[in-house]
């Protein structure tokens, strides 16, 4: 790969009128992120020293969101839409002296693979402009990159090539690798006179060319180009998404019991010899150690389960939730904001959240962790080795100690000590009869209303 410096602009800024919706485009989601995202992690692997997203409608939104991502992105705001090459433009002031390479990529094209940047790269040790194409099954609307032998010539839109020229199967996928001041000067001369009357940044090929420069095109396939424009095209780059994560996932030795019932985020880390179970929804900020096992109907994210823990069937790991080795939990049960020591046990029909639970406890059945008073959250500690039993309430903020023990249906609001058993249940008594004289009652007055 090339030792140039490298500068990424990132075009953001379109409507996307035909997903017909309230929600920038840039911003839809395949794999629990927006498209922009898929598109900025591709080009991390030519390490930009800077980064400039060019943003236009939504642009408040898209730079909030996208700045959540990464708060060393810079934005620049194209306030109105005349083209690529004026999008473009609008990085100037940012980056016009900046000495190294551009690679320019779009917020609505999330595939364009590292792999395919970093040969984009190399092939800039031999061409001024370089440009990312690909053999379309389908040319129909795309520009046509025209060339002879090895050397790129021009690109062509669809709507202004000749007969001849829409003959052409190799096409463009906009995709651009440029000199930084090269892109801008040659920006600089391009004109609109042509079909739409807007500026297109595929026109600086021929002006470089014009100009005694070379151009190049590394290819790739098309799947990779895939741009989104309608929902129809989003389902569709989800599926592909998918399936792509579940292939690499069982080429990478996880065992995916049914791989298409597991869905994956676009970060979502499973190690070796990790057991997926039917039915798994992974969310973003998923780590799932080697050897660990996730059962069937479970929903995950923002989560880290070790080696040998266990969860599910019917869990859910919500953000902030530590599994540490060998650590299980169970059917129907949340964790939250909660780290399981090694060895800690929520097998069943439980809410732990903001909390610690120490190595070897184990949770009895319905055990709430109460740890939000309508304003303020609390957490909860619970020691090693405790046992904590069924139909457990913990009013936080509360500590229970080391071996310590809870009775079933006890609501803790104070500190258990080491060792200790906590019971706070209101004595039995049991009334002699009473039971089957209430019934009589209610039924006499059930026939006496039905009558």
């Amino acid at each position: 790969m090339s030792s140039k410096p490298v500068a990424l602009i990132l075009l953001a800024a379109g409507q996307g009128s035909r997903m017909n919706s309230d929600l920038p485009k840039v911003l839809h989601q395949i794999g629990a992120a927006p498209l922009a995202i898929h598109a900025l992690r591709a080009a991390s692997v030519l390490e930009p020293e800077k980064t400039v997203v060019i943003t236009g409608h939504g642009a408040d939104e898209v730079e909030k969101v996208l700045a959540k991502h990464d708060d060393q992105l810079t934005f620049a705001r194209q306030t109105e839409q005349n083209g690529t090459a004026h999008a473009v433009d609008q990085a100037r002031d940012v980056l016009g002296d900046f000495e190294g390479d551009v690679v320019v990529l779009y917020g609505d094209t999330p595939f364009v693979s590292g792999d395919t940047l970093e040969r984009m790269a190399e092939a800039r040790d031999t061409a001024d402009v370089v440009v990312l194409g690909f053999d379309a099954a389908d040319p129909g609307r795309y520009g046509r990159l025209i060339t002879k032998g090895d050397t790129l010539e021009k690109i062509v839109e669809a709507k202004d090539a000749s007969p001849e020229e829409l003959s052409v199967t190799l096409c463009n996928s906009g995709v651009i690798m440029c000199d930084a001041r090269t892109i801008f000067d040659l920006i600089s001369r391009v004109g609109n006179d042509n079909a739409s009357g807007e500026y297109y940044l595929t026109d600086i090929v021929g002006l470089a060319r014009a100009g005694g420069m070379s151009a190049a095109a590394v290819t790739c396939d098309e799947a990779e180009t895939l741009g989104i424009n309608t929902r129809a095209e989003l389902a569709a780059a989800e599926t592909a998404f998918q399936a792509r994560m579940r292939a690499d996932a069982l080429e990478n030795g996880v065992s995916l019991a049914q791989p298409e019932t597991t869905y994956f985020a676009y970060d979502t880390v499973l190690g070796r010899d990790a057991v997926i179970g039917p039915n798994v929804v992974f969310g973003s900020d998923v780590t799932v150690e080697s050897g660990a096992e996730i059962k069937a109907f479970c929903h995950l994210e923002g989560c880290h389960v070790s080696q040998g823990a266990v969860v599910g069937p019917f869990a859910r790991l919500r953000p902030g939730a530590e599994l540490e080795e060998g650590a299980k939990v169970g059917n129907f049960v949340e964790i939250k904001n909660a780290t399981l020591a090694e060895g800690a046990k929520v097998n069943h029909l439980s809410y732990v959240g903001d909390a610690h639970v120490g190595a070897g406890a184990n949770i009895g059945a319905g055990t709430i962790t109460c740890n939000y008073d309508g304003v303020f959250k609390h957490r909860t500690t619970i020691g090693a080795g405790a046992f904590i039993g069924s139909n457990t309430l913990l009013i936080a903020p509360v500590d229970v100690g080391a071996d310590a023990m809870t009775g079933s249906g006890t609501v803790v609001t104070e500190d258990v000590p080491d060792g200790d058993l906590a019971l706070s249940r209101v004595r039995q008594t049991n009334k002699t009869g009473l039971a089957r004289k209430l019934m009589q009652m209610l039924r006499a007055k059930k026939m006496k209303k039905d009558a």
